[in-house]
């Protein structure tokens, strides 16, 4: 079995609270990137299609290297790759500052966009596959979805807090200005993991080989239902609404006080993930009471499909703000009780390559939403693209339902028991 290592053992309050402050910090990198790229990207000559690759290049990243650095954690421990992660992620937004000057560097702007993003996409990886398997290792079932609450909730305040800095320090500072804030945010991130976080160590003799992964998802379909929810909420969230509510801002005219659709896109993109993290704590610590907090996973994708749909129906400042707020709030009650049931029934010793796994869906659904959903809105319109997102969502609650429900039993047991 794994255990924490370096010293007595800091308490699970010390372990979440080093956690939640790291992951808000870099978070707030991740969010400058969503309300700038899209209308900075016409100005240094990049397409709508380019500007899709550069904000999911860092997905398809963390999709190619969430498996092999759940290995990692099982092998060798947290500390030193999560703050390797942290130091990754803070050294990112530095590059964007490069990428605004297209004469001045070789590859040119996109190029340098690009290897940006999928440095940060390698510290990410590290970031939340060892954020799944540290919060695992100090929890139980029975306080799992409250402290995974407390966890999801800061990562998602980081988030919005960069697009608010994002857009509002682009519009009165410059691109440059609000990179950098992004940029010193990550590094200290990196300064706080540094500090506090605590080592895990696993038991290398008893973990699972990577190349095993595969048969596992096959042989327990909860795994692979678990994280086609984590797909869909990905797609819809943070690729395709996070990736085109700018430019939605723009055809509709929505303006927030005096700024710009850049500004106004990052303060209502902050509604809804500060929504997302209201839920997210109320919801994880309402699911350890529940014999199966799976169950919630249907009515909270019903309440994230109910937002696409005013989104879709009152393009208005006061529509876009209550279609947001819901949309948030579905988002923040599906993921946090859906990633702690995937903690209730994994192997202790394969945390690490299941955190891997689930991040792995919810990357290949952001990295493909921003993909497909920049060109897609031009043939179909927001309205029609967003009602597809919200038709998607009620799709995977059901299937949720089907695969979830009974007695979450432990993989390991399962598989013995048949």
């Amino acid at each position: 079995m794994s255990r924490l290592v370096g010293g007595d053992d800091p308490g699970t309050a010390a372990v979440v609270a080093s956690l939640t402050a790291g992951v808000f910090f870099g978070g707030v990198g991740g969010g400058v990137a969503f309300p700038t790229l899209p209308t900075l990207g016409p100005l240094l000559g990049m397409s709508p299609a380019v500007v899709g690759v550069v904000l999911a290049v860092n997905r398809f990243t963390r999709l190619l290297l969430n498996a092999p650095v759940g290995q990692v954690f099982d092998t060798v421990g947290t500390r030193r790759p999560m703050i390797a992660g942290f130091l990754a992620q803070g050294l990112a937004p530095f590059g964007y500052v490069l990428g605004l000057d297209p004469g001045g560097v070789p590859l040119g702007s996109a190029g340098v966009f690009v290897l940006s993003r999928v440095l940060w996409g390698v510290g990410s990886a590290f970031v939340f596959v060892g954020t799944f398997s540290v919060v695992t290792h100090v929890t139980t079932a029975d306080d799992r979805g409250r402290w995974v609450g407390y966890v999801r909730g800061g990562q998602s305040l980081g988030f919005p807090a960069g697009l608010v800095v994002g857009g509002v320090v682009a519009d009165t500072l410059g691109y440059a200005a609000a990179f950098l804030v992004a940029g010193c945010a990550g590094l200290f991130a990196a300064g706080v993991a540094a500090l506090v976080l605590p080592d895990v160590s696993p038991d290398v003799g008893s973990t699972a080989r990577l190349r095993d992964l595969p048969g596992m998802v096959r042989a327990d379909g909860r795994i692979l239902a678990v994280g086609a929810v984590n797909l869909v909420v990905r797609f819809v969230f943070a690729g395709v609404l996070l990736s085109t509510v700018v430019l939605y801002a723009r055809e509709h005219g929505v303006r927030v006080g005096g700024l710009s659709e850049v500004g106004a896109s990052g303060a209502v993109m902050a509604v809804g993930v500060v929504a997302a993290s209201a839920a997210t704590v109320a919801v994880g610590r309402y699911s350890d009471s529940l014999p199966n907090r799976a169950a919630v996973a249907l009515p909270t994708l019903c309440v994230l499909a109910g937002g696409f749909v005013v989104l879709a129906a009152v393009p208005t400042l006061p529509g876009v703000l209550a279609g947001v707020a819901v949309v948030g709030l579905g988002v923040g009650g599906t993921n946090p009780p859906l990633f702690a049931y995937l903690g209730d029934i994994a192997p202790a010793d394969d945390l690490g390559k299941l955190g891997g796994v689930y991040n792995v869906f919810g990357d290949l659904g952001s990295a493909l939403g921003p993909v497909v959903a920049l060109p897609l809105v031009v043939t179909v319109g927001f309205r029609g693209e967003y009602l597809a997102c919200a038709g998607l969502a009620v799709l995977v609650g059901l299937l949720a339902v089907r695969t979830l429900s009974g007695d979450p039993t432990p993989v390991a047991e399962r598989a013995v028991e048949s």
